[in-house]
């Protein structure tokens, strides 16, 4: 015979409202206005509106893309008018004395600095100090080396000017997720500039920004028969957890192979995209 549970008058039932899943389109939809402000933002740097910027978000999801992208269309237009160059982009390490360099040859107002992947400065004491320097959101940004420097000297680079330019921070790096003494630093950096994070927190997130760019024309070039688009769309979605990686680049590996092979591009993808099972 089953017992019947009493319950007090005086006893809370607390009952938990289930989240609300976002449906593919409000994902969809909320990307497409991440990646829509990060272009504005861009082109606000352009304009020496925006002095400092941090983006974040996961490897090979076009966070270089559109910032390159707003740049050289301001680039054609510079070059158009017979002014100089004054965009730049590096990539990978850079040691502080490298980057106090670079900074000052992007100093003057109006330029525009792109670090893509250069999370080593965020390791060192003397990178993180001339970045936040560069950052700051006061009047005037004074950066400084106060170590002789026979590179500096050769160079004729003077060990203290003004930055006037704009800095764009391109990380996969999460600055709020750190802990520990790195996030101290991070938290001053992003107290300093705008951070914007791409929110591409999830397997699905990275799939559904892939499946809109291909909808909005990535893979023209490769002028695929109707229906080929969205067979490998289709394939990536049911073997998302198998690939190396759910990114861009991913696409464009797969449409490669589908190109070369229109029948047996899926074993190829197999044995060069997918994860290797061990037994």
């Amino acid at each position: 015979m089953a017992t019947k549970l009493k319950i007090s008058k005086n006893t809370k039932v607390t009952v938990k409202k289930a989240e609300k899943v976002e449906t593919d389109a409000q994902v969809i939809k909320r990307l497409r206005e991440r990646f829509d402000i990060l272009n504005d933002m861009t082109q606000a740097s352009v304009d020496g509106v925006v002095r400092g910027m941090v983006v974040t978000g996961p490897p090979g999801v076009g966070k270089s893309f559109g910032v390159e992208q707003v740049l050289n269309e301001n680039r054609m237009f510079d070059k158009m008018a017979g002014k100089r160059d004054r965009f730049q982009v590096i990539k990978g390490a850079s040691s502080a004395i490298g980057l106090y360099k670079v900074l000052y040859e992007n100093s003057d107002k109006g330029s525009v600095l792109v670090m893509d992947d250069c999370d080593t400065v965020l390791h060192d004491e003397t990178s993180l100090n001339l970045l936040k320097a560069a950052l700051d959101s006061g009047a005037r940004r004074m950066l400084s080396w106060n170590t002789d420097s026979a590179l500096l000297r050769r160079e004729g680079i003077p060990d203290r000017f003004e930055f006037k330019g704009s800095v764009i921070f391109i990380t996969n790096l999460k600055f709020e997720g750190t802990r520990g003494k790195l996030k101290d630093h991070l938290d001053a950096i992003m107290s300093r500039c705008h951070y914007l994070d791409l929110t591409l927190d999830t397997m699905r997130d990275k799939f559904l920004r892939c499946k809109q760019l291909v909808k909005d024309g990535m893979l023209n070039s490769y002028k695929f028969e109707k229906g080929q688009e969205t067979a490998l769309m289709n394939y990536m979605d049911a073997n998302k957890e198998n690939l190396r990686e759910v990114s861009l680049r991913m696409v464009t590996k797969i449409a490669d192979l589908m190109k070369h092979q229109p029948k047996g591009w899926k074993r190829y993808v197999e044995v060069t995209c997918m994860k290797r099972k061990v037994s």
